[in-house]
């Protein structure tokens, strides 16, 4: 995280303007030194720099400009940036601040995976993803979320009843719908790995209930003290990423593979996109959690974990928008689960390939040096795109298809005096502890 921390610092001052934003030729730099993040972006155009409290005084203007301290994004993801503005005047001072507000999410995350798949772990600790993009936007937070209702149900207290621990992975994965979305689509196979787990020769259908209420309950804890306050700043959120368009900046098959279609004046091309991209997303939740069922009726177990990283593996490759820091959601499925290492290796490739020649390739159009297919950052770009394309078609089928890596092994218990016993988890891929 302190490589991640430089490596996006570069971008910040020597220098700054009235408006606190770098000089000089910080729109050149971002691109052209591959230091790019979206935190010091956003500093300008949400009113950030103004520390506007989010959302409750805002709205969406009718050509989608977001005013009045709207951002794109999630409440708890709103506040995180909004307190990270809060004491500070320029960009590299919010870069500053959310980096360090963010970090301890990054070391729990690390510690959390350590317990459960130890040294596999270190893909999350010291891969190049940490340093790409720790400090693109504000995921830490919410892989913490995800990867912690893993932690309640399969780590440290496991000698607590399922549906109790299951409520409370509920209750993180609301937290991470209301940061950054795709946590929700987790409590799903949550649900169905309760209600088919509690009992023995029966579904718990009031846990599986349970478990979904928790986090629907959540949810709507956590964002209706701003729909009251400001319903119409609260919704233009959703609304933004509602209209945004496919375009270069989605880095998604649905730009690449429809081309000259794909381009943002073809309103057709749009509406239809607007409809068949979640269409598919859904589609490809439900393929995940009916595979998963299948393999519970066959093995007596649901695979939550797995039918998780395949739903992911969906969002990732349908959805119209792949921002090049949704990896990091990836990586703590790449760890828990026996993905074969040669899979892992070109995973990160393609997505270090896509990361760094995405920049590069915008700096080439400012510089009027290249076109759309022209150069060897233009190519990598499309290697990136299709390369991670097939590797999520992939890691879905193979998700689903790996051993859930906690089925019948010892958790993590605890001595009475505090000190952990010397069982440990099984490592994935590995024999049973």
């Amino acid at each position: 995280m302190l490589l991640g921390y430089a490596n996006k610092a570069r971008c910040t001052g020597p220098e700054y303007d009235v408006a606190g934003r770098s000089v000089p030729d910080y729109e050149i730099r971002v691109d052209r030194d591959v230091c790019y993040s979206d935190i010091q972006y956003l500093w300008l155009g949400r009113d950030v720099d103004q520390h506007v409290f989010p959302y409750v005084s805002g709205s969406i203007t009718p050509d989608g400009k977001l005013v009045g301290g709207v951002v794109e994004y999630p409440v708890l993801t709103g506040l995180l940036i909004w307190a990270g503005a809060y004491f500070v005047q320029t960009d590299g001072g919010f870069l500053l601040a959310s980096a360090l507000l963010m970090a301890p999410f990054g070391l729990l995350t690390g510690w959390m995976l350590g317990r459960l798949a130890r040294w596999r772990a270190l893909l999350w600790a010291v891969g190049p993803p940490l340093v790409l993009y720790a400090f693109h936007n504000w995921d830490l937070p919410v892989v913490a979320c995800a990867v912690g209702a893993v932690y309640v149900v399969h780590g440290r207290g496991t000698d607590r009843p399922l549906v109790d621990r299951a409520t409370v992975a509920a209750v993180l994965l609301g937290l991470g719908f209301a940061l950054k979305l795709y946590p929700g689509a987790f409590v799903l196979p949550l649900a169905l790995y309760v209600l088919a787990h509690n009992r023995p020769g029966a579904l718990d259908w009031l846990g599986a209930v349970r478990v979904a209420l928790a986090a629907a309950g959540t949810v709507v804890l956590v964002n209706l003290p701003f729909a009251l306050a400001g319903y119409e700043g609260w919704r233009a959120s959703f609304t933004f990423q509602q209209l945004r368009k496919v375009d270069l900046t989605t880095n998604s098959i649905w730009y690449w593979g429809f081309r000259p279609e794909s381009n943002p004046e073809n309103v057709e091309f749009q509406d239809a996109i607007d409809v068949l991209s979640p269409a598919l997303v859904l589609v490809s939740f439900a393929v995940a959690a009916a595979v998963g069922w299948w393999r519970f009726r066959r093995d007596g177990r649901y695979p939550w974990i797995g039918v998780s990283a395949a739903m992911l593996c969906g969002f990732m490759l349908l959805h119209k928008v792949h921002s090049p820091q949704y990896t990091l959601w990836l990586l703590p499925f790449l760890v828990l689960l026996a993905v074969p290492w040669s899979w892992i290796a070109a995973y990160l490739v393609a997505d270090a390939v896509m990361g760094i020649g995405i920049f590069r390739w915008f700096y080439a159009f400012k510089a009027g040096t290249g076109g759309i297919y022209d150069g060897l950052a233009a190519q990598a770009v499309a290697v990136g795109v299709w390369g991670r394309a097939v590797l999520l078609v992939v890691l879905f089928v193979m998700f689903l298809r790996l051993p859930e890596p906690f089925a019948g092994a010892p958790q993590i218990p605890s001595d009475a005096d505090g000190v952990t016993s010397r069982r440990t988890p099984a490592v994935p891929g590995g024999p049973p502890a």
